[in-house]
């Protein structure tokens, strides 16, 4: 059995998602996972398993303290007691800055103790946060320092090769993330999204999910939807939240059609309105892989996304979807036209995108290489 700590944030980001099925793979294989964060990650739940416990990350209201930022360091002693008293065998931290930095420090301390340290690294961290200049020295030391590196993308092992000028034969294993494609299947029923989408009769649906902020161009998917509407009439379906939302919602009733457009917020379960739409957006300005892609991919549903990132690796240009260059609206609604004007062909993308999945993104094949991994480790 191994002893395994995991640390992400526990935010509705494709990290923390990851992360957390990891940890639950982990558990259902009789290992012991303890999560360390600042609060209960996503789909995590008190009493799911009982080889997963949770472990708060706490930090100090001492007046000095409130404009220094302290998290890190709350972080490095919460990891240093978990893993002195639960004697954890790996540390598997999730975003370099600042949980792989956390993870070093907590090492330091430890000394012969200290469990080994796996990085997983997921993007902003790499091609953002971790490459300002005020972050990019310890983020690349924390990354040199890690026992393994790993990435969900091809793109994004080179991109850190190169952000932090680390040489290409420092060892950053692609293991691509994946999907549960039990929870993300077709599904032909359009019951529950005739729940927010009253009078919704045989109009396609437009999707698209995420964090709401800038890098994921909601403008583009209005705009997107606008143009569509306009030749075929349609309903758009957004799920997540964050500050792009309000002027989305703002431009959508300007152009009078927010009545056409239903806005959920977060949401932890959404497969099945998914599974029931019939294109998926994602004109993001980058994605290091492309999470949202793939579950829509699982779903039996194409995507037209911005050919950027990590999005080629998941969406295969002419046969899953279609990718076309970052803010290029025009393009990206004539292909989502060209789907929704030819079902069979619609359907013919879904049932290869739902075979792809199968055969290169499955969870449990994922598993079996970070437990590999783990084991290689130790």
């Amino acid at each position: 059995m191994i002893s395994l700590g995991i640390t992400c944030f526990p935010t509705f980001g494709g990290s923390g998602l990851i992360a957390t099925e990891i940890g639950l793979a982990m558990a259902r294989r009789g290992h012991r996972v303890h999560f360390i964060a600042r609060d209960l990650p996503v789909r995590l739940h008190h009493g799911a398993d009982e080889n997963v416990l949770f472990h708060e990350v706490t930090e100090s209201d001492y007046p000095v303290l409130q404009d220094s930022s302290p998290y890190a360091i709350a972080l490095a002693s919460k990891m240093i007691e978990v893993a002195t008293y639960e004697r954890l065998d790996v540390l598997h931290v999730h975003y370099a800055v600042p949980h792989a930095t956390a993870a070093w420090m907590a090492r330091e301390v430890l000394g012969p103790r200290a469990p080994r340290i796996v990085t997983t690294l997921h993007g902003t961290d790499i091609t953002l946060v971790g490459a300002d200049p005020c972050h990019l020295p310890i983020t690349r030391f924390s990354i040199l320092k890690s026992d393994a590196v790993t990435a969900p993308s091809e793109f994004l092992r080179r991109a850190t090769w190169a952000n932090f000028d680390i040489p290409t034969d420092f060892p950053i294993e692609v293991i691509p993330n994946f999907v549960d494609t039990d929870a993300y299947a077709p599904a032909g029923d359009r019951a529950r999204l005739r729940c927010y989408l009253p009078r919704l009769g045989d109009e396609p649906v437009l999707f698209h999910v995420s964090n709401f902020r800038p890098v994921k161009r909601i403008g583009d998917v209005v705009a997107i939807f606008a143009a569509v509407n306009r030749e075929v009439p349609c309903r758009l379906v957004l799920v997540g939240d964050g500050p792009e939302r309000s002027p989305a919602e703002r431009r959508l009733r300007e152009l009078g059609l927010h009545d056409r457009v239903v806005f959920l917020g977060k949401q932890e379960a959404f497969a099945d309105l998914l599974a029931a739409s019939d294109v998926f957006l994602l004109p993001s300005e980058t994605e290091s892989f492309g999470l949202a892609a793939l579950e829509a991919l699982s779903c039996g549903v194409p995507v037209v996304a911005s050919d950027v990132g990590g999005l080629p690796e998941v969406v295969d240009e002419g046969e899953t979807g279609f990718l076309a260059p970052v803010g290029d609206v025009a393009a990206m609604s004539a292909r989502v036209l060209e789907l929704l004007r030819d079902p069979a062909r619609r359907r013919a993308f879904g049932a290869r995108a739902r075979a792809r999945t199968l055969e290169r993104f499955r969870l449990e094949p994922a598993i079996d290489r970070y437990e590999a991994l783990y084991r290689r480790l130790l």
